[in-house]
């Protein structure tokens, strides 16, 4: 019987070690979600963002996998959900944020965000407020200085009704305004400088928005606190060299600089609640 209880142990060992070993060996890495809201064409925005993301890689020693989305509004939809870990986005989304879902700006660029109000360059408007009745393209209702302070500045302090056409991205609304499928077309300074020359220079801005602050690299408040400062140090540092620079120019950002909610919380007195469109799919 001593015998017997002896062999009966010996498995009963066998899984305690080979537990044991299990327990000792390295988890494999997390990859983390990083989101880009698709001001650009699908394939410009990953030509952009991907060598952005392998040198936040290479610096950060953590993985990441750059999600995009065709349309605005699928990518609106991913962000309510709290689907990215990390995200490139549009400032008003911070303020709409809901307390289980409160991404945590990490940094942006110091130069400010201006919506501006585009038409072709031989068009006879010279105020806003020649556009009443007519069509006028936005990238979505929910873009904050494209459409959303855009079209209450039409609405507010000129005082016209347009019929708001959405395109779904910054360089549709250009290419609308280029070839007569719109009067006029809201954007941002910093997307229209991003254009081919043949559009941009087809293009003259009718009218700019009031400052705000530019879009952030924002964290959902899951991911730990010591991951979140190493992806913000990586981005800082990125603007450090001229390889760095050189990358995030065509984001673009100029100068990367540390941020918080602080910064963006004025925007709450801006009033654009009304004109935000929680319904709006993007199709």
């Amino acid at each position: 019987m001593k015998q017997q209880g002896w062999l009966l142990s010996i498995p009963i060992f066998l899984v305690v070690l080979l537990c044991g070993w299990g327990s000792a060996s390295e988890p494999a890495p997390a990859t983390y979600t990083f989101g880009v809201v698709p001001q650009f064409e699908q394939r410009k925005l990953y030509a952009i963002w991907k060598p952005v993301i392998d040198e936040l890689q290479r610096k950060t020693g953590l993985e990441f996998r750059l999600e995009t989305t065709l349309k605005i509004g699928d990518f609106e939809k991913e962000y309510t959900r709290g689907s990215f870990d990390f995200v490139y986005m549009n400032p008003y989304y911070i303020l709409k944020s809901t307390p289980s879902n409160e991404y945590i700006p990490l940094v942006r660029d110091k130069a400010p965000l201006r919506g501006v109000l585009v038409v072709c360059k031989d068009s006879a408007l010279r105020s806003p407020a020649g556009l009443d009745g007519k069509v006028v393209a936005f990238p979505s209702p929910n873009a904050l200085g494209a459409s959303l302070l855009m079209r209450a500045d039409l609405d507010r302090v000129f005082h016209v009704a347009v019929k708001p056409l959405y395109v779904k991205t910054h360089s549709s609304v250009y290419l609308h305004v280029a070839t007569g499928l719109a009067a006029a077309g809201g954007g941002v300074e910093k997307s229209l400088r991003e254009q081919p020359p043949e559009i941009r220079d087809s293009l003259r801005i009718l009218y700019t928005t009031r400052e705000m602050p530019s879009h952030p690299v924002a964290a959902h408040p899951r991911v730990a606190k010591e991951v979140r400062e190493k992806v913000r140090q990586a981005f800082l540092e990125m603007g450090k060299s001229p390889e760095g620079r050189e990358l995030l120019s065509k984001i673009p950002v100029r100068q990367m600089i540390p941020t918080s909610i602080e910064d963006y919380r004025p925007m709450f007195g801006w009033g654009l609640e009304s004109y935000w469109d929680a319904s709006w799919e993007g199709e």
